[in-house]
């Protein structure tokens, strides 16, 4: 034990001399004493105002550059894009991915599917109308439910089927157990990651071989994976090589091609991943971004007859909307906005590295250290959006009323990693919310004023506290 000691006060010691400074590490544990696991973004804020912008954390044994603010965050990520470009460890994720998939692995399957790039074969960011017709959905089941529900699964049901016809071709049927079950994995799953204990997992990852939370989480992301290798069987047995017609279709057909290539990105298990990654952050982050914006709207019924005045306004009731219509509606897009900056989804972006011996600032960063971007210092930051613990649409307004962009707005992140699935996400939740606003007034079961938005979890993400709503037709 004294021998363990004494290596990991040595390891600890050893990156400072090219490190940033930060909090003096203990042996061992780190900095977890300076940490708070139910809010480590909090956290970081606090050390920030002690250490400035670029300072180092422990996590555990494992030194990690913390990067804070605009300035700091737009050098690494934008202007030196590609040298910080690398996917760092974050140890539950990596038991799961074992290095395979999109969220780790920025292979050539992104080649394959894409928001950027119109000659991909799935170009997400066109989907407008197979995102309508799953939207429709949505606003059909609300007219049927005149009483107070839970707004998840509906909210889940478009992002969830969009992907799903990407990938499988068929939308599930919205009765389907197994579609129910997904979508339930998928929020449970998010909810998991963002507990304290894993949070702690993620400090000491020997933890693996304790009870606790994670096992659950691997748990329920085997019976995923064991959904997905089914759908795989299914399309293997029925693929015709001269028409493909999904995601998969073509993913076999890559496979084939590169059975000969052992450093192929086309196999099987990366095929499995990443059918889950694009599952998890297609479904799970646009749904739970809706369900906390319109949680904030009950909170603030004048903002959500500004958008309904707005609606009426721009696209009438004889149509649906489209997205043609969000340029000519600042104020809406300004809500969309205001919801992604004050809900701070993702607080802390998973970890990068620096792919190469990196000189930043004053500092030195040798190749694989592990870099933590603070998204929250950019959302929340006070010169750029004055009072930002208040939701205000205004934040995106100038004062003639115009949608008004802020740099700081790095909610899907940037450069290198940004998230693939930006335009597709932008696009749902567009559609989504000013066809409900459309259709509905939102009806809250309490007073306004006592309506608690406070994050019910944050950890990886934040999670919206549960409530239920009515949905009144206008």
């Amino acid at each position: 034990m004294a021998v363990l000691f004494t290596r990991a006060k040595v390891w600890n010691q050893r990156p400072s001399m090219d490190l940033p400074p930060g909090p003096t590490p203990l042996p061992i544990i780190g900095n977890i004493l300076q940490l708070d696991i139910k809010d480590i973004a909090k956290s970081l804020s606090i050390l920030a105002k002690d250490y400035g912008p670029v300072f180092t954390v422990h996590f555990g044994m494992k030194p990690t550059v913390v990067l804070c603010g605009y300035e700091a965050v737009k050098e690494a990520l934008i202007d030196r894009a590609e040298e910080f470009s690398g996917r760092g460890s974050y140890p539950v994720i990596d038991h799961i991915f074992q290095g395979l998939g999109m969220i780790v692995f920025w292979g050539n399957v992104l080649g394959l599917i894409s928001c950027k790039n119109p000659n991909s074969h799935f170009c997400l960011g066109k989907n407008n109308e197979l995102i309508f017709r799953h939207v429709e959905f949505v606003v059909m089941m609300a007219c049927l439910g005149r009483s107070p529900c839970d707004p998840t699964f509906l909210l889940s049901c478009v992002p969830c089927n969009v992907i799903v016809s990407v990938i499988f071709r068929n939308r599930f049927d919205y009765g389907d157990e197994k579609f129910h079950s997904l979508i339930h994995y998928f929020h449970e799953n998010f909810r998991l990651v963002s507990t304290p204990w894993i949070q702690l997992y993620n400090f000491f990852p020997s933890l693996h071989y304790f009870p606790g939370s994670h096992n659950e989480l691997f748990k329920n992301i085997a019976n995923q994976k064991k959904f997905i290798m089914e759908k795989v069987k299914e399309h293997q047995e029925s693929l015709d090589i001269n028409n493909p017609q999904d995601f998969i279709d073509y993913f076999l057909i890559k496979m084939e091609k590169e059975k000969h290539n052992k450093q192929s990105d086309f196999t099987m298990d990366n095929l499995i991943i990443t059918i889950w990654d694009l599952f998890s952050a297609g479904t799970e982050t646009t749904s739970t971004t809706m369900k906390y914006g319109l949680l904030l709207l009950l909170k603030h019924p004048e903002v959500s007859a500004k958008v309904q005045e707005e609606i009426e306004r721009v696209i009438g009731r004889d149509r649906s909307p489209c997205m043609q219509d969000r340029s000519r509606m600042p104020y809406t897009d300004a809500v969309l906005h205001e919801i992604q900056r004050y809900i701070n989804l993702l607080p802390i972006n998973l970890p990068h590295t620096v792919t190469q011996d990196v000189k930043f600032r004053e500092y030195i960063f040798p190749k694989g250290t592990e870099i933590m971007v603070s998204l929250t210092s950019l959302l929340y930051d006070e010169k750029e959006f004055p009072n930002p613990q208040k939701f205000d649409p205004g934040h995106f307004l100038d004062e003639s009323g115009n949608f008004k962009k802020s740099d700081h707005f790095m909610a899907f992140s940037a450069g290198k990693r940004v998230c693939v699935g930006e335009g597709l996400a932008r696009m749902e939740l567009f559609l989504i919310l000013t066809s409900i606003l459309q259709h509905f007034t939102l009806k809250p079961l309490i007073d306004p004023k006592d309506i608690d938005t406070t994050p019910s979890t944050i950890g990886l993400g934040s999670i919206p506290p549960s409530y239920e709503l009515c949905f009144i037709p206008v």
